[in-house]
């Protein structure tokens, strides 16, 4: 079989990628028409191709996913038509400074979560900030709008910039999605 991937994952979300009774897992291997292979020892998950190559992805995706803090029900959402994943690094706006890594954290999430509730509706994608990154998804226009809004926030813009850049284009975000220009 042929690698698709390999993935360090946080020791936490090994249990969660695996499922009750590998339920989840098995999961991902019928949808992505894949084998996943987990490594204890070393955090590791690797996806392996049996026949679709693209499928596969998906899967490795799914897997990154739930590995970047998702919970499977949401992750799976990349296996239906047109659904993306993005990782976005916070390192790069740090200069490896710890808190301010926080900091930028704190400023996606939010009080109580609200800036990234916020994000997420006008956008229709789901977020999750673990670690360095943020990670997104969502379908290919809402994903760049996501994006945008984060990257401002991660440059210091301020919260009512981000909020009035996307509500300016949730209703073109929506024209978009009904003309089906994506």
């Amino acid at each position: 079989m042929i690698e698709t991937g390999n993935v360090k994952v946080p020791q936490n979300r090994i249990a969660i990628i695996i499922g009750k009774n590998g339920s989840v897992k098995d999961e991902i291997e019928k949808y992505g028409d894949s084998k996943i292979s987990i490594d204890t020892e070393n955090d590791t998950v690797a996806v392996y191709q049996k026949n679709n190559a693209l499928k596969s992805l998906i899967a490795f995706n799914v897997v990154q996913a739930i590995a970047r803090g998702f919970n499977p029900e949401k992750a799976m959402i990349l296996f239906n038509e047109g659904m993306q994943f993005e990782i976005i690094s916070i390192k790069e706006f740090t200069n490896g400074n710890a808190r301010r890594t926080t900091e930028l954290k704190g400023r996606i999430i939010g009080r109580e979560g609200r800036t990234r509730e916020i994000i997420e509706s006008l956008t229709g994608t789901y977020i999750s900030v673990m670690g360095n990154t943020v990670a997104v998804i969502g379908d290919y226009i809402s994903i760049q709008y996501s994006r945008e809004a984060i990257n401002m926030l991660l440059q210091g813009r301020k919260h009512k910039t981000v909020y009035s850049y996307l509500e300016k284009n949730a209703g073109e975000l929506k024209f978009k999605k009904m003309e089906g220009s994506f």
